[in-house]
């Protein structure tokens, strides 16, 4: 990026910072663990333009970059905004792929993963949805989703009001809405099929990225609070975090920190310059890894007053635990890196390395 470039992308950081920092307080987060919609904390968001940053201004977005929004989503996993800001995201972007103009509000997403499949049939002058997703994400009463379907072989983009839909609400272990969503002919607001450069897979590995950068934002988050707490907590007349057993765990916590951070930004970096090559995957692969050993080790640093309710580490461990297993597990995405290098052989395994 040039000067210009990196100081847009600052003030975008910045703004979102400021905003979660004085917006989305502990209570903020716990009121809408139980239900209550953030209305302040999304329409701020929402007037700053940050919620369809990487929308194209034609289709109603803000005309940034995939860059931008990823800064949005850094600041709102390390403040843990209860929002549907990564699916915001991209349902707009599946939106605009197919000419469609991207309405204002949250939006939730719908991408059938595992053999899911959801047909989108015309029905007389309408279109109508058959068939049912799991694990969908913000699901909200009232609301609108975004929904991939299947018509005659192609990808489509759908967007359909919730209450046309059958939802069997559930909640992740954050506390964030994850329901089945079924469909039973249910008429969709406007349609049309993805663009050339957006289809399901690339739509799942951008999810993979988003999750990713907001798991590296929690977990510097969560790295500066244990710093902070373990040199507040005295025991035996000095801070705990002079003590070598906890400056071990630290020294662990902040590799692991650096190493997530480092994954998600290099894959941002590359695919903004159109060649992430496997580095998407690595990134999700990386910070899954990372969340699990640090937030461990956190709540180790913390001792009993970590997992209560009263103190907000667990804001962000829940985070991790439950983002690390959405648009796939270090696991899935360690047997895809390792499938698609061992099919080009020694040499190909030398380049992979190599390039990245």
């Amino acid at each position: 990026m040039n000067t210009e470039q990196n100081e847009m992308r600052q003030m975008i950081a910045d703004t979102a910072d400021r905003i979660f920092r004085d917006l989305c307080e502990p209570n903020v987060v716990n009121a809408a663990e139980e239900g209550t919609w953030p209305a302040d904390l999304w329409n701020t968001i929402e007037e700053t333009g940050m919620t369809q940053i990487a929308v194209p201004e034609e289709n109603g977005g803000g005309g940034g970059t995939i860059g931008d929004a990823m800064t949005v989503l850094r600041a709102a996993g390390a403040h843990s905004a209860p929002l549907p800001l990564a699916e915001t995201m991209l349902a707009g972007i599946a939106l605009s792929s197919a000419g469609q103009q991207v309405p204002g509000g949250p939006l939730g997403f719908a991408l059938p993963v595992d053999g899911e499949v959801v047909a989108l049939s015309q029905a007389g002058d309408n279109y109508a949805l058959n068939g049912t997703v799991r694990q969908v994400a913000w699901a909200i009463p009232g609301g609108q989703l975004v929904v991939i379907a299947d018509m005659d072989g192609q990808e489509c983009a759908a967007l359909v009001d919730v209450d046309a839909a059958s939802v069997e609400a559930g909640i992740n272990l954050a506390g964030e809405p994850r329901s089945t969503v079924s469909f039973d002919g249910a008429k969709v607001v406007a349609c049309a099929p993805l663009g050339d450069e957006v289809i399901g897979e690339s739509l799942f590995k951008l999810g993979a990225l988003a999750r990713s950068i907001m798991m590296a934002g929690a977990l510097e988050s969560m790295l500066k609070m244990t710093v902070e707490y373990t040199m507040d907590r005295v025991q035996f007349g000095k801070p705990i975090g002079k003590f070598q057993a906890i400056q071990h765990s630290m020294a662990i916590i902040a590799g692991e920190v650096a190493a997530a951070k480092t994954a998600a930004d290099v894959a941002v970096h590359l695919l903004e310059n159109g060649e992430p090559g496997l580095l998407i995957e690595a990134a999700k692969a990386r910070t899954s890894e990372a969340a699990g050993i640090a937030a461990e080790l956190a709540h180790q640093a913390h001792g009993a007053i970590g997992f209560t309710h009263e103190h907000n580490l667990h804001h962000r461990t829940r985070r991790l635990w439950s983002w690390r297993e959405e648009y796939g597990s270090e696991f899935y995405w360690q047997k895809v890196i390792g499938r698609s290098v061992s099919a080009t052989g020694g040499d190909g395994l030398w380049k992979a390395i190599s390039a990245t």
